[in-house]
């Protein structure tokens, strides 16, 4: 008997159960249709028909590439395919997707952001291979949010992966948090921002 091809598709056997699944799911919306139309009338089945359309609709537009992206959800690859400019906004879109008010400083090489979440902590974000401000850059941002004079939590995002160096640095400050491409990554398919690391002074 000849080996089946790795190259084969799946046999009956293998999409048994989800079939089964698909069809005790079938059966079941159907049973709850009939028996609100004998409950209530034909409202009832219309409303859940517009409703399972409404539903279908949103999930199919949220698996777009562009819509997922505007959401604050990337995948590695779009990640690894993003400018200076673009990783900024890509981060700006996650920032507000977490719920925090987001403003993007554009620069030709060196963009910022700031934001403040709604218990009204501040976040500085630059961008850039080190942790240790380079030698042509900008000082951090002098603004600071009316009504509070809370000293901001400074990110510092890299694709890449930080030295020991940059570490040691990041805790000397004591408000700067290091994103590298791995936390950059979890971030970008949906893990919690608050979730990357612990925030200053828990």
């Amino acid at each position: 008997m000849t080996r089946r091809s790795s190259t084969s598709g799946p046999t009956f056997r293998d999409v048994l159960p989800a079939l089964a699944v698909a069809v005790v799911a079938v059966c079941a919306l159907a049973a709850a249709l009939a028996a609100g139309y004998r409950a209530a009338g034909a409202g009832v089945p219309l409303a859940g028909v517009v409703l399972l359309l409404l539903v279908t609709t949103v999930a199919v537009r949220r698996r777009r590439p562009g819509m997922r992206r505007r959401l604050g959800y990337y995948t590695p690859d779009e990640l690894l395919e993003l400018d200076t400019q673009g990783l900024a906004l890509a981060v700006a879109r996650m920032l507000r997707r977490d719920g925090w008010r987001v403003r993007l400083l554009p620069a030709p090489d060196r963009p910022r952001l700031c934001a403040q979440d709604r218990g009204g902590r501040q976040l500085e974000v630059a961008f850039r291979p080190v942790a240790e401000p380079l030698p042509d850059e900008d000082p951090p941002h002098p603004h600071r949010h009316r009504g509070t004079a809370e000293k901001p939590l400074r990110l510092i995002v890299h694709r890449g992966s930080f030295r020991a160096r940059d570490v040691q640095w990041a805790r000397r400050q004591g408000n700067t948090r290091l994103l590298d491409g791995s936390a950059l990554r979890r971030w970008a398919q949906g893990t919690y921002f608050g979730e990357l690391f612990s925030p200053p002074g828990s």
